[in-house]
């Protein structure tokens, strides 16, 4: 029962003085973050590129990057198709260049990129989201962060964490003797 109040009273100080990020009592962490969407053309970050022969879904920038490692790493390409890659300037002359070289079922996807919020990640503190994020980084891309939510309308989240905010635990301790 020490533990147990010793707990409640290490949170308290911590739900007490963490920052808020400017959101409204009461209020929890989950796990923010960004993926890659498709969306009409004139509306995107940059492109990705599916490869039905390859099984390859991703960026066309990483694409290239990889394709430029094979080509100087392998004797696979002929002098003529290396010349034609080096002379690629943009995503027209790329699909063209991977249509002809790589895979001629090649098609482009125009992408945005969205911020998300990771379902099932809710956490009372915001050091506790911090750590889960840094303990379990290989879920989630290099942009994860914290994300402070409000829980709207809940009052018995409010009043829980008003109880655990103000709740002298001293008086506990002192029954308890």
């Amino acid at each position: 029962m020490k533990d147990d109040i010793q707990f409640l009273k290490d949170l308290q100080g911590e739900l007490r003085t963490q920052d808020n990020d400017c959101q409204a009592s009461p209020r929890y962490w989950t796990v923010g973050d960004y993926k890659m969407v498709g969306c009409p053309e004139g509306n995107q970050d940059t492109y990705h590129v599916g490869l039905p022969n390859r099984d390859y879904y991703d960026d066309l920038e990483e694409l290239l990057k990889e394709i430029k490692d094979e080509i100087e790493e392998s004797d696979e390409y002929s002098d003529e198709a290396k010349e034609e890659f080096n002379e690629i300037e943009c995503e027209d002359s790329a699909m063209d260049w991977i249509k002809e070289h790589y895979d001629e079922d090649a098609y482009l996807i125009p992408v945005r990129e969205e911020h998300i919020i990771h379902p099932n990640t809710m956490f009372l503190t915001k050091v506790e989201a911090k750590r889960h994020i840094e303990l379990n980084h290989y879920h989630y891309t290099s942009k994860a962060h914290t994300y402070a939510m409000t829980a709207w309308r809940a009052p018995k989240v409010e009043r829980l964490l008003k109880i655990l905010e103000t709740f002298d635990w001293n008086k506990i301790d002192e029954t308890s003797n």
